[in-house]
């Protein structure tokens, strides 16, 4: 008997319920957590387990039946209260595995379990209809917009058709300009609510990766020109000529980086770039730098960047217009196609947006060295001092192909080269060493290809603390492999 109180004790003061009853159904025992939630004081024992569950449990003549797994399985009973109110309750039940035949049920009450989950359901259910009520309500808003918008639009356009005075067309200009940036904050607006809402897809289709980008150029070579910047593209020849994505909403974050460039980079170059950094079976991923000479951002304001309708400060808004939301619909973009977007700045001294996404190969096609062609005010850098056939070189298979003997000298040469130009402050020719380190590392592993990229955004920006910084690690990448390729 003492061993068996001894037992029972600390059971007595369990927090869940416990009842144990035998063969015949009848309950032998029930501690204070079980008597407390039933509303029994000492007169449970005695009972029929059908009168606490009486939903589970059957009287029949030689004790019960049941429909209840036993065992350590979860599952949930309705337990009755002694003024017969009823309340849910998760329960095992176990059988003794001696021969005393007894069973011990221990259950917890899920009523206030229940009812949070009711709340949490009914509020869901609520943000869900708030979502769509304001999804709709944008959606309308903007239409509605959008109608005045283009009318007056299309009438300023018709008369701009018309002989009329300089300071009438001059006007109208500024009218034109106005309707187009209204035109955009209203599809930034509705797009913004569409991947809040969960609504946004993306369409992927085959495209010609270069007519992309050469329309990208189109549009923005001529404002670049006007504000007298410099405007540079390059492509990677490794990117095939047609790849599989969403071409619409590529050009979009271009679109936005090369826009937010333009208008904050008062005097100096403008610079895009893109490489393919990975291919894993037939998914290629694309690496895109946008990076400017303008007046960049503190280390402390990049996290508002990314934020939905933020702004560095409110001198920016008052100055350059936004809505502060272009940024946030990019990395959102950039997410939603597998990559990120992230940035590098410094005050004054101006900015490296890059972001990478996946696209998908088409079957059957082969990377093509093509290099762009020269746009109007612009020149497109495809510097290569890497020495061809013709000229009596080494076999240029072996010098572009990443590790090979012939790959590693002509690199390290290159990059001595650099470093000195570098050292000289001779920007333009570090450029062009740069250049050839990158094609010499077109085949690299990705870690050695990401850390030329970002020696090659270092010497765009004339940074020289960054570009010995970077120089440091692409040697580090470098010397690694080389001791390791010795062993």
């Amino acid at each position: 008997m003492e061993r068996r109180e001894g037992s029972i004790f600390p059971i007595e003061e369990a927090l869940e319920m416990i009842l144990m009853f035998d063969r015949g159904g009848k309950l032998t025992y029930v501690n204070a957590a079980a008597r407390q939630k039933l509303g029994y004081e000492s007169d449970l024992c005695g009972r029929h387990i059908s009168h606490v569950f009486p939903n589970s449990f059957r009287v029949v003549e030689d004790g019960f039946e049941t429909e209840c797994s036993m065992g350590n399985e979860l599952q949930n009973l309705v337990a009755y209260r002694r003024n017969l109110t009823c309340f849910p309750v998760e329960a095992r039940i176990v059988q003794d595995d001696t021969d005393s035949g007894m069973y011990i049920c221990m259950a917890n009450d899920i009523l206030e379990k229940e009812f949070l989950n009711r709340e949490i359901d009914r509020i869901k259910q609520e943000a869900k209809q708030a979502m769509k009520v304001k999804s709709e309500f944008v959606a309308n808003v903007t239409h509605e917009l959008r109608t005045p918008v283009n009318g007056v639009l299309g009438n300023v356009r018709e008369l701009l058709d018309r002989k009329m005075d300089e300071e009438t067309e001059k006007s109208l200009r500024i009218v034109e300009r106005c309707c187009d940036d209204m035109n955009k904050i209203i599809n930034n607006i509705l797009d913004f609510s569409k991947l809040e809402a969960g609504k946004f897809t993306l369409e992927p289709r085959k495209f010609h990766f270069r007519n992309m980008l050469d329309y990208v150029k189109a549009n923005h070579i001529n404002k670049m020109t006007e504000k007298g910047l410099g405007f540079f593209v390059t492509v990677s020849p490794q990117i095939p000529e047609y790849v599989i994505g969403d071409e619409l909403r590529i050009v979009q974050i271009l679109n936005n980086l090369l826009s937010n460039a333009q208008k904050f980079t008062p005097w100096g170059k403008i610079t895009l770039e893109a490489v393919r950094t990975a291919q894993v079976g037939d998914r290629i991923e694309l690496f895109f730098i946008v990076a400017d000479t303008g007046i960049g951002i503190d280390e402390g304001d990049r996290d508002k960047l990314f934020q939905s309708f933020s702004q560095v400060d409110a001198s920016i808004s008052r100055k350059y217009g936004g809505t502060g939301l272009g940024l946030n619909i990019c990395k959102q973009l950039a997410e939603l196609m597998g990559g990120q977007i992230e940035v590098e700045s410094e005050k004054n001294k101006g900015s490296t947006f890059s972001f990478s996404i996946w696209v998908g190969a088409c079957e059957g096609e082969e990377a093509v060295l093509q290099q762009p062609d020269d746009v109007k005010g612009a020149s497109v850098v495809m510097a290569s001092m890497i020495p061809s056939a013709d000229a009596g070189g080494e076999n240029p298979e072996n010098i572009r192909t990443y590790g090979t003997p012939e790959n590693r000298e002509l690199l390290g040469k290159n990059l001595s080269k650099l470093i000195l130009s570098v050292e000289m402050e001779n920007w333009e020719k570090a450029e062009m060493f740069m250049e050839t380190v990158r094609q010499l590392t077109e085949e690299a592993p990705r870690e050695v290809k990401r850390a030329a990229l970002r020696l090659k955004m270092a010497i765009q920006k004339e940074n020289y603390e960054k570009v010995t910084a970077e120089f440091e690690e692409l040697n580090h990448f470098l010397q690694s492999e080389g001791e390791v390729q010795h062993e």
